[in-house]
């Protein structure tokens, strides 16, 4: 077999193997919850570490939209898109990009205004209705550690009908998640030092009391620990999903 055959024998196999590789990515099949409101079925799409995707009343939100994640391509595209904070594993604008149409509306950090200009920030602690959901940015940071000044980052509350999700960004657990009320779902990161330990998720879930738990962002933190400490708690689900 002469060079040029065995380049094109190699080209050949590499084109069908990353084709092959790009129909499965295509096809990936996320798991997906849903939950019943006043206004209709809210579907959680649960994609994976940070990202998630809202389905509600005809409307799309996508949460830290990043392309290693999701092939955005085969995604719906977006009437808004949250982003928590600057981070390369949270702040992707090639994601955003490929799930945004004419009038999405791109939500951000103030960490996030120099990375994507055109976006509109939300400030710690401000409410906006957009695209008929009442958006509420609460603050997200660590108490000591560098990763996630305070100011930097946003948590978000968003209502569905009659429930509140709270999808909580990089934190720890600060007095002002803490302090949140009527929340339904909430999504909580775990994976010190960045963000939080399996106790200081207790720690939130006992205060905040949310119907419906999700860790989140939790890397290789055993899981299992957080369960066991919220297991005597009434009211209290915990969910484990794949959003390593």
């Amino acid at each position: 077999m002469n060079d040029t055959l065995i380049v094109r024998c190699f080209l050949a196999a590499a084109a069908l193997s990353l084709a092959l590789m790009a129909a499965g990515y295509a096809q990936k099949k996320f798991q997906e919850d849903v939950f019943k409101t006043s206004g209709g079925e809210l579907k959680i799409t649960l994609i994976g570490h940070g990202t998630l995707m809202f389905a509600y009343s005809g409307k799309v939100i996508h949460v830290d939209p990043v392309s290693m994640y999701a092939d955005y391509a085969t995604l719906p595209q977006a009437d808004v898109i949250l982003v928590t904070h600057e981070h390369f594993d949270h702040l992707d604008a090639k994601a955003i990009k490929a799930t945004s149409k004419a009038d999405t509306a791109v939500i951000v950090s103030s960490s996030c205004a120099k990375n994507l200009p055109d976006a509109s920030v939300m400030k710690n602690g401000e409410t906006r209705t957009i695209a008929g959901i009442k958006i509420e940015a609460v603050p997200a940071y660590n108490h000591k550690e560098p990763f996630h000044p305070k100011s930097n980052g946003n948590g978000y509350v968003l209502t569905f009908g009659d429930k509140r999700v709270f999808v909580a960004g990089d934190t720890e657990n600060v007095p002002e998640i803490k302090a949140l009320k009527n929340i339904d779902i909430a999504f909580l990161p775990m994976n010190q030092p960045y963000t939080m330990k399996p106790e200081q998720v207790a720690d939130v879930a006992r205060a905040m009391r949310p119907k419906v738990l999700y860790p989140y962002h939790f890397g290789e933190t055993d899981t299992s620990q957080l369960v066991n400490m919220l297991k005597d708690e009434k009211g209290i689900e915990v969910r484990i999903r794949d959003l390593k």
